[in-house]
């Protein structure tokens, strides 16, 4: 290949004098072959250059794939850590709610109980005191009565006792009585009857004995009633006491094991919520760090084939440019290029040959290279061969400006790339915070919910 160029700027060396039959003693003054090795030795330099800014920014590049790439992966290791844990804690917080909501009910019936075993004693105590109020009642009025029949027996006013209600009262006590025994019973209900008439004599004292024996039975049954009383007051006071504070135990217990459900209940929502958020951003790094390690591997196979075709370049015109300064291209240009004897007839059909010759290794030449292995430069020599009034100084002068053209929109492409990754960065972020904030208010919501609900 080297040599097939090599043989094809010769050509045009060659022929680029007979171009212009009025300006050939000057071209012959000229080194034409130490032209065109200066033009292939500043555009080796140049494609020299082009692969170092090209490394240069491949470099850039690949220092941002691999920066992102380890970002990317430290923080889909981070959130898969997170999400872990998240999930733990969700777990124990949860379970540990439904300990606390199985504690409540269960202090809640409690509380229940109390409250009903404090209803029935209550209810258990008024009916026991009412019957306490009425037994003592007609204790008293029994005992009122003996008393008041023993004080007439002894004052000898039979007669009037017997007639008076309390006669009758102690009358029917006696008769229901189970402390006398039978003889004595009927002796007292037979006296209380008024059968024994005048002939009763107090000073025998046997009804009196009787009478004051049954008082001091009956005086003793009211003081075990009251007493038995008061130690059934006693003991509901205390009943009481002790289910009340049962109840405010079972209340506060109530109250200490809502407030830390309801506790539980927001850090388990917010939990919650930041294993969805955590998630959801693990599948957006996830999905951007496959595009990034797709778009970095493409790149880089990119870079690789233009290093590849570039140093073949590189190597085609150093080759070039060794066989150009090889003695053998000097015989080929003396033995090209006409002497100073030559007709002008001899010099048109010279120009003929050589530019039909130079036409047909031109195109042997392009068929054979690729457009990435320059065969852009085929195709422009080729056209200063056609040409009859633009020099090759001219096309190279239209290539160089094309190239600067073509940088400059580069470089315009890569600015307006930047800015637009940038805006695009920018962008994210925006919306990454007003989901971050969306997010937080709905985080808020359901706090201010609960705490409401609870």
């Amino acid at each position: 290949m080297a040599r097939q160029l090599a043989m094809l700027l010769l050509l045009f060396v060659s022929f680029a004098p007979l171009a212009d039959a009025s300006s050939s003693t000057q071209s012959l003054a000229m080194n034409p072959i130490r032209k065109v090795v200066t033009m292939l030795q500043a555009m080796q330099q140049k494609v020299t250059k082009e692969g170092e800014r090209a490394e240069e920014l491949f470099e850039k590049y690949d220092c941002y794939c691999k920066s992102g790439s380890g970002d990317l992966s430290s923080s889909i290791a981070a959130a898969e850590v997170k999400t872990g844990e998240l999930g733990t804690s969700i777990e124990r917080d949860s379970s540990k709610k439904q300990g606390l909501e199985s504690d409540l009910k269960s202090h809640q019936e409690d509380r229940d109980a109390a409250k009903s075993a404090m209803a029935e004693a209550t209810a258990v105590r008024e009916k026991e005191k009412a019957a306490f109020d009425k037994e003592l009642g007609e204790n008293k009025v029994n005992l009122d009565a003996l008393r008041k029949a023993v004080a007439a027996l002894e004052k000898g006013m039979t007669g009037s006792f017997l007639q008076s209600r309390a006669a009758g009262s102690l009358q029917r006590y006696v008769a229901s009585s189970s402390q006398l025994v039978d003889g004595d019973r009927q002796a007292v209900l037979s006296f209380l009857s008024g059968e024994q008439g005048d002939a009763y004599a107090p000073q025998s004292g046997g009804i009196v004995g009787i009478l004051k024996q049954l008082g001091d039975e009956m005086f003793a049954d009211q003081k075990d009633m009251i007493a038995t009383e008061d130690a059934a007051v006693k003991n509901h006071h205390e009943l009481i006491a002790a289910k009340k504070k049962e109840v405010a135990a079972s209340s506060k217990s109530i109250e200490e094991k809502l407030s830390r459900v309801g506790t539980l209940g927001v850090k388990i929502a917010e939990m919650k919520n930041d294993l969805g958020d955590t998630v959801e951003s693990h599948m957006e790094d996830q999905n951007f760090l496959a595009n990034l390690q797709k778009n970095c591997d493409a790149k880089a196979a990119v870079h690789a084939e233009e290093k590849k075709t570039r140093a073949q370049e590189i190597v085609a015109l150093a080759d070039t440019i060794k066989v150009l300064n090889d003695d053998d291209a000097l015989e080929l240009f003396k033995k090209t290029l006409p002497s100073s004897s030559a007709s002008f007839v001899q010099m048109q059909a010279s120009t003929s040959a050589l530019r039909v010759q130079a036409e047909a290794l031109l195109a042997q030449a392009g068929s054979e290279l690729s457009p990435s292995q320059g065969r852009q430069r085929i195709d422009f020599i080729s056209l200063a061969l056609r040409g009859h009034k633009v020099g090759f100084e001219k096309v190279i002068a239209l290539v160089d400006e094309l190239v600067s053209t073509l940088k400059k929109e580069q470089l315009d492409d890569d600015h307006k790339k930047e800015y637009c990754a940038a805006q695009i960065d920018q962008a994210d972020d925006g919306k990454k915070s007003l989901e971050r904030s969306i997010s937080d208010l709905e985080t808020v919501i359901a706090e201010m919910q609960d705490g409401i609900a609870t």
